[in-house]
């Protein structure tokens, strides 16, 4: 197995990590509001499997994009987009994402996808979906949050959070940056 490199950023940095179809998106959108009310600024980073094309062919930012810009910055009223190309096959690092946010505007970020990265996460986990636990193989996983304990002894280190409580992840976070 090949070891992901080493993550370096400047405030802390948490994955959610879980199978498909767990409700890694909606508790993320959940813990958004609540991370704010707490004043954390959050910024995401979520991996895709799927080629998205964001913007419609013939806009300007399309044109310039397929012209060659490896980088663009579309700045407009309340938003700026940076889109950043990548050669056909790249395999994107996590470390690069990161890069793109501007940490100095940030006090965490939250990392949907890059289930292999050596970053600390919270595992999420169903009952009803029948998928195998990723702490057990995981040792950068900090905290499980699940809908009932079906009788595991968790590791010392783990803290047992309830998937259904977006209000108890929110202060699990709250306090682990406090402690970072």
């Amino acid at each position: 197995m090949m070891i992901p490199p080493k993550i370096s950023a400047t405030i802390p940095v948490i994955g959610i990590a879980a199978f498909s179809g767990t409700g890694k998106t909606t508790l993320i959108e959940k813990l958004l509001p609540l991370l704010a009310g707490k004043g954390l600024r959050t910024g995401v980073v979520k991996a895709s499997h799927h080629r998205i094309e964001p913007d419609p062919p013939g806009k300007d930012s399309y044109r310039l994009r397929h012209a060659g810009a490896s980088q663009l910055v579309l700045s407009m009223p309340g938003r700026s987009l940076c889109y950043t190309e990548y050669p056909n096959g790249y395999e994107r690092q996590l470390q690069e994402q990161l890069q793109l946010l501007n940490q100095d505007q940030l006090d965490l970020i939250l990392v949907e996808g890059f289930r292999e990265a050596p970053i600390a996460k919270i595992e999420l986990h169903r009952s009803d979906y029948d998928k195998p636990f990723l702490f057990t193989e995981d040792p950068h996983i900090i905290a499980i949050a699940w809908d009932g304990n079906p009788g595991i002894n968790l590791p010392g280190h783990l803290a047992e959070l309830d998937i259904n409580s977006p209000e108890h992840i929110a202060s699990f976070i709250e306090n682990y940056c406090h402690e970072k």
